[in-house]
């Protein structure tokens, strides 16, 4: 088969991005028969996308395609007027994925993955635009799709509701924490994480946008009523700043307990996993809950919802609570801390269970399948 990928996504540093930069690596290490090419439509990253595509040299049967697309153009041609196939840049292919933004023409077997429907659940917390976009593309996915690719059972619940399609047409593909992402077990340089961000004890971590889906005005109520019974713990909330829910004057305040960090990079935030007493992550909607994944692997506890895909990728080695209950998220946070060696060895093993080889397989697998009856 001749598989075209749009990667247009990954310059973004979202979770789509994530999900599509790990789902071509992984196809690419498993699958040797196959030819791929990739796609990026790009105005001003042309530089970013030279480089993505040299570091994938050594996969003889990948190909990079860069065009000079930019969102708004391939919002333009793929979405509204559902011209231009995708053939006048990749040349005939079988099968074309997308997984994000545009929905272009294309006379090969149709596979898309939908990660959520945040924008249509929270519309406040997304941009008009994006709304729009998605819509538009959502109405060529509904019409055109050979087969959609949800990324938790959760997902697959809102697409037949939402966009009234078929559950046969539907296959759940979970996805995964990143390869790098492991328990750090030196002291030394924990604790020297720990100081650059004054964290001279305990403390909870939560790692979100500053949004209101995330729910971090409740669990800084949470917060303090643990405060109660663990004077000396701290809050660290790390994350980019997004919508403001009543937290900017909380920051302004620059309460010594609770610690807003901004965006963290990776190196700081393994470290802070692997020495929270308690990871705090009670979100309104995820469509997979990655941070959870991460979070399992550096050992730590995790309290989650009991709502969406969360419960689907913490399994039995999270506490679950309901989001909209300070008073359950509290006494999670409770029990997480006084079991933290059992919820840690059971987070090790539920993590573990979710690997990008086994999503690069069963995308695969989607990809034959289709193609076959097709």
């Amino acid at each position: 088969m001749k598989i075209g990928i749009d990667v247009s996504q990954i310059v973004y540093g979202t979770g789509v991005s994530f999900y599509t930069s790990s789902l071509v690596e992984n196809l690419l290490k498993i699958d040797k028969t196959n030819e791929y090419r990739l796609l990026a439509g790009t105005l001003r990253q042309s530089d970013f996308f030279k480089s993505y595509f040299n570091s994938l040299k050594d996969f003889k049967n990948a190909k990079g395609k860069i065009v000079s697309f930019p969102p708004t153009l391939a919002d333009f041609f793929s979405n509204r007027l559902h011209l231009l196939p995708i053939e006048s840049f990749l040349g005939k292919i079988d099968v074309f994925h997308s997984s994000d933004w545009s929905q272009p023409s294309t006379k090969a077997v149709k596979i898309t993955t939908i990660h959520d429907f945040g924008f249509l659940k929270f519309p406040a917390t997304a941009h008009p635009k994006i709304k729009s976009v998605m819509a538009r593309r959502f109405k060529w996915v509904k019409k055109e799709a050979d087969m959609v690719i949800a990324i938790s059972e959760s997902t697959k619940k809102d697409i037949i509701e939402i966009l009234n399609i078929s559950e046969q047409k539907i296959k759940v593909v979970y996805e995964a924490a990143p390869d790098d992402v492991i328990q750090i077990k030196d002291q030394k340089k924990i604790n020297q994480i720990k100081d650059k961000y004054k964290l001279d004890g305990d403390f909870l971590l939560s790692v979100a946008t500053l949004e209101p889906r995330k729910n971090l005005k409740r669990i800084i109520l949470a917060f303090q009523k643990i405060k109660r019974d663990f004077p000396s713990m701290k809050l660290v909330i790390a994350g980019k700043s997004g919508w403001d829910q009543g937290l900017n004057e909380i920051i302004r305040q620059k309460q010594s307990d609770i610690v807003f960090t901004g965006y963290i990079n990776r190196d700081d935030l393994l470290a802070l996993y692997s020495s929270t007493s308690c990871f705090v992550f009670p979100s309104l909607y995820e469509g997979f809950g990655l941070p959870i994944l991460e979070a399992m692997k550096c050992g730590a506890p995790v309290v989650t919802s009991n709502v969406s895909s969360m419960p689907e990728v913490a399994g039995q080695a999270g506490v679950l609570v309901d989001p909209l209950s300070v008073e359950e998220i509290t006494q999670g946070i409770k029990k997480a801390i006084g079991d933290k060696e059992g919820l840690a060895k059971k987070g090790f093993k539920q993590a573990d269970s979710f690997s990008w080889e086994k999503t690069a397989k069963e995308t695969l697998k989607v990809y034959e399948e289709v193609f076959k009856r097709k």
